[in-house]
C-alpha cells in the first residue's frame, strides 16, 4: 500500500513547548509507528491553537475564518484520525479549545477517530476527558476511542506515562488502519470516505449566496 494517512493533533497548549502539545505529538508519533509497521505511512499535521486565538475570536465575531483558521478546519476534517489535547482549566477544557470546536459544523467529524488527551496540575482533574471533552467530541459525532490519556505534571518522567501513550496510540493505530481497508478508492473517495459520511464538510458560508454588485447592476439594466 502506498496510500498516505492523515493524522491531525489539535492542541491548546498555550506555550511553544507545552506539556499539552507534546503529550498530543507522543500519541501520533506512537500511533504512527502502529500504522508504518504495518506497511502504511501517515502524515501528521499538528494544529497550534495558541497561533490561531484572534483569528478564532474573529471568526466567531463576523462569520468569516482567515485562511489560516479555514487551513486548520480542512486539515481536521479530511483528517484520518484526530488526536484532541486540551491543558485543564478550571475542572474542564480551556477556552481556547472549546472555541475551535465551536466554529466546527456540529455533523462535520462524523465517524472520525478520536483520541481525547488532557494535561494538568493534578491527577484530581483526570476526570475531564469523561466530564467535558469526551462529551463535546461525541456531540460532534466523532468516534471517540474508549482509551483517552491525562498527563499530571508528576507523571512526566515516569515509564508508565510512556506506556500509556504507547497503549493509546496502539489503538489509534489499529482504527486508522481499518478505516484505510474501508474502501479501494475506485469511486473517487479516499479509503475513510465511505465510513465517514461526515467527511470534507465545509465552514458554512453565510453571504455564499449573496450575488456580488456587478451582477445585481446587470440584472437591473435586463
Amino acid at each position: 500500500m502506498t496510500d498516505r494517512l492523515t493524522l491531525a493533533v489539535v492542541t491548546a497548549g498555550l506555550s511553544e513547548d507545552s506539556t499539552t502539545t507534546r503529550l498530543g505529538e507522543a500519541i501520533a508519533q506512537s500511533a504512527s509507528g502502529v500504522v508504518e509497521n504495518a506497511g502504511q505511512h501517515v502524515d501528521i499535521k499538528v494544529i497550534q491553537l495558541r497561533d490561531l486565538a484572534h483569528g478564532l475570536t474573529d471568526m466567531m465575531i463576523t462569520h468569516v475564518a482567515s485562511r489560516a483558521v479555514q487551513d486548520a478546519i480542512d486539515t481536521v476534517l479530511t483528517a484520518d484520525g484526530l488526536i484532541a489535547a486540551s491543558p485543564t482549566y478550571k475542572a474542564s477544557y480551556s477556552g481556547l479549545f472549546k472555541q475551535f470546536f465551536d466554529v466546527i459544523d456540529e455533523s462535520a467529524l462524523e465517524n472520525l477517530p478520536t483520541v481525547v488527551a488532557a494535561t494538568g496540575g493534578s491527577p484530581r482533574h483526570s476526570l475531564v476527558l469523561e466530564t467535558a471533552m469526551r462529551p463535546l467530541l461525541s456531540y460532534l459525532k466523532a468516534l471517540v476511542l474508549p482509551l483517552g490519556i491525562y498527563a499530571a505534571s508528576e507523571d512526566w518522567g515516569h515509564n508508565d506515562l510512556q506506556r500509556r501513550i504507547d497503549r493509546v496510540g496502539a489503538s489509534l493505530g489499529t482504527m486508522l488502519l481499518a478505516g484505510s481497508r474501508g474502501g479501494d478508492g475506485s469511486d473517487g473517495t479516499s479509503h475513510g470516505d465511505a465510513a465517514r459520511p461526515g467527511l470534507r464538510r465545509e465552514v458554512k458560508d453565510e453571504f455564499g449566496d449573496v450575488p456580488d454588485f456587478a451582477s445585481l447592476l446587470a440584472s437591473v439594466g435586463s
